[in-house]
C-alpha cells in the first residue's frame, strides 16, 4: 500500500558556514545556521519518509538538544529515515523536493544533490525529483533571510 508524508524546513543564512542543500556544498556568500549540517533539504525530504510511516519528525530522533548531532552531516538523518522504511518491510517509491531560495542559483548543483540523496535513501537517483524557486523578492526568502525546502516522499508499505 502506498503511503505519501510531507516535509517542510527552514533555515536562516548566516555568514561563517558552508551552504549545504541535497548534501552538496555549494559556493555562497553565507551558509544555513543550525545544530547539524542544517541541509534544510535532506531534512525536508528525512521528515516526508517519516510521515509517510505515520512517525514523528525529524526532531524526535535527532534532537537539536544532543551534543551526538552537533555539526552532524543530514546524510545519517536520511539513512534512518530509510532504515526505518526497511524495518517495516517498505521501500522508498519516489521522492519530489523544492528549494525556495532567492540566491544562490542552484540548477547545476540538482545533478550532485539527486545523486546524493538517492545514495543516502537507497534508490536510484531517477527517483529523487529536486526543484528550485525564488519567493520573488516577497518575505524572509526574498529577503535572502534564509532558505526554505518542502518535500514530499511515496513510500510502499506492506498491509
Amino acid at each position: 500500500m502506498i503511503h505519501v508524508g510531507i516535509g517542510y524546513d527552514v533555515h536562516q543564512l548566516v555568514e561563517g558556514r558552508p551552504l549545504i542543500l541535497g548534501g552538496v556544498e555549494i559556493p555562497h556568500t553565507m551558509g544555513l545556521d543550525g545544530h547539524s549540517d542544517a541541509d534544510a533539504l535532506a531534512h525536508a525530504i528525512t521528515d516526508a519518509v517519516l510521515g509517510a510511516l505515520g512517525e514523528v519528525d525529524i526532531g524526535h530522533f535527532f534532537p537539536n538538544t544532543d551534543p551526538r548531532w552537533k555539526g552532524a552531516p543530514s546524510r545519517v538523518f536520511l539513512e534512518e529515515a530509510a532504515r526505518q522504511v526497511g524495518l517495516r518491510g517498505g521501500r522508498i517509491v519516489n521522492i519530489d523536493a523544492t528549494l525556495l531560495a532567492e540566491a544562490p542559483k542552484i540548477f547545476l548543483h540538482i545533478p550532485a544533490m539527486k545523486q546524493n540523496l538517492g545514495s543516502a535513501l537507497g534508490i536510484d537517483p531517477r527517483k529523487v525529483g529536486v526543484k528550485a524557486t525564488t519567493n520573488e523578492t516577497m518575505g524572509f526568502i526574498g529577503r535572502r533571510e534564509g532558505i526554505a525546502a518542502m518535500a514530499v516522499a511515496s513510500v510502499d508499505l506492506p498491509e
